[in-house]
């Protein structure tokens, strides 16, 4: 089977490095392999399996995600959490970066995107922090990097592509996701506060009371909307895919009939942009089904994880946890997350779930790692996408990654090392 394996690695590499769309060699490689190495099985089945692979019922819950995003992206529930954050914390030593920290979680748990939370928070909030005194190294990477705090809190889109392949539970993962979330934003605010005192940057003046208040008033529509998913799967209201139904209906119902600032054509805009964008995920899923049943039937995951990389159920704990962190954080510097999670879950899962390892916990570590993965250097999704909205070369976008990125390697061992961080709510929500 090694041969299977250089086949489409060299595929993979030759057809990425030429141009081609992510679906484009996983269905050439997968193609490929069943022509030269398993001749009598029809390709017919990669058809099938392409099919097969977009079928799962929890799918559905991606595009009316997405549906909801776009819509509150479009609205004010973006600009009614800036403004709650700031007039609560905004006077803090560090106060505006840590605004940028909370505001991007608040709407990562509105979006699910972190892409959608680049564009919604970083564009007004960026301008700021250059006005205050921070270097634009130091607004862009926070910006991005907060922003993928979006995966691990829910709804996430990656949780669910990770549960579909998996089989993982997709309400467990939702829940298990807020305490590493929340761990990540506290890591930031203390980068930022230490940032801020670096600088010698002065306090900004403390909101009033009826600032507050009013700020508080504005926001408590849009922060129902994270409490609305969470309650609802938490008390066996509905499952997570009819937890997507009813995120779009609220979100229609705020941004037009109660905020009253979006009209049936943004609607209809937001519409075909969630075609748009879920087009291409299904496509990506059903590609990463196909090539997945594919390297299964080869038989390559036990070649790379016996043969290669000597990993086993005897292999340990944390042997199998920080071998899977850097495969998916490695892999997801270099290919769109959902790609990473198709290709590599396969292999990946089975081996940490024989050695015990709650199913869980492994979830919840692999999206972190891909949504640090995704702001890493040198093709990380949310750089380019920062690169687009921001208008900055590559160059300045990435310069001031690091110290974020060390900060969220520091999150995945600390994860790994005191597993209650994610399994802590998961008990506590799931408890027989």
């Amino acid at each position: 089977m090694t041969g299977v394996l250089i086949l489409i690695a060299a595929v993979l590499l030759v057809l990425l490095l030429l141009g081609f769309p992510m679906k484009v060699p996983l269905l050439s490689a997968a193609a490929l392999t069943l022509v030269l190495f398993f001749p009598d099985v029809d390709l017919a089945v990669l058809v099938q399996q392409w099919i097969g692979g977009i079928k799962p019922a929890a799918l559905i819950a991606v595009p009316m995600f997405i549906l909801a995003a776009e819509i509150m992206t479009r609205g004010q529930s973006a600009d009614r959490l800036l403004e709650f954050v700031e007039s609560w914390i905004g006077h803090l030593r560090g106060g505006l970066p840590i605004t940028s920290a909370v505001s991007c979680t608040l709407f990562g748990a509105i979006s699910g995107s972190t892409q959608a939370t680049v564009v919604a928070i970083g564009q007004p909030l960026r301008p700021r922090l250059l006005r205050a005194g921070y270097p634009d190294s130091f607004a862009t990477a926070l910006i991005i990097n907060a922003s993928d705090v979006a995966l691990l809190i829910p709804p996430s889109i990656g949780m669910i592509v990770y549960g579909v392949v998996s089989g993982t539970s997709i309400g467990e993962l939702f829940i298990a996701g807020i305490g590493p979330g929340l761990l990540i934003l506290l890591l930031f605010s203390l980068l930022c506060w230490w940032k801020t005192r670096q600088l010698g940057i002065e306090r900004a003046p403390r909101a009033s009371a009826a600032d507050r208040l009013a700020a508080t008033r504005r926001a408590l529509i849009p922060l129902g909307f994270p409490l609305l998913i969470i309650g609802g799967i938490y008390s066996g209201t509905f499952s997570p895919t009819e937890a997507a139904s009813v995120s779009v209906l609220y979100a229609i119902v705020i941004e037009m009939l109660v905020f009253r600032g979006l009209g049936w054509s943004d609607v209809r805009e937001a519409a075909l942009a969630t075609g748009l964008v879920t087009a291409v995920v299904f496509v990506l899923v059903g590609a990463g089904a196909a090539f997945s049943w594919v390297i299964s039937f080869a038989q390559l995951p036990s070649v790379l994880i016996n043969d290669l990389l000597g990993l086993g159920a005897e292999s340990g704990y944390w042997t199998i946890l920080l071998t899977v962190a850097v495969a998916f954080f490695v892999g997801c510097m270099f290919v769109d997350p959902i790609v990473v999670i198709l290709i590599l879950t396969p292999i990946f899962h089975p081996v940490a779930t024989s050695a015990g390892i709650d199913p869980v916990l492994v979830g919840t570590l692999v999206i972190l790692q891909v949504a640090i993965g995704s702001a890493t250097p040198p093709f990380g999704v949310d750089i380019f996408t920062a690169v687009a909205v921001f208008r900055k070369p590559y160059k300045e976008i990435v310069v001031g990654t690091p110290p974020f990125i060390v900060t969220l390697l520091l999150a995945s061992v600390l994860l790994i090392a005191f597993p209650d961080i994610a399994l802590f709510l998961r008990d506590l929500a799931f408890a027989e």
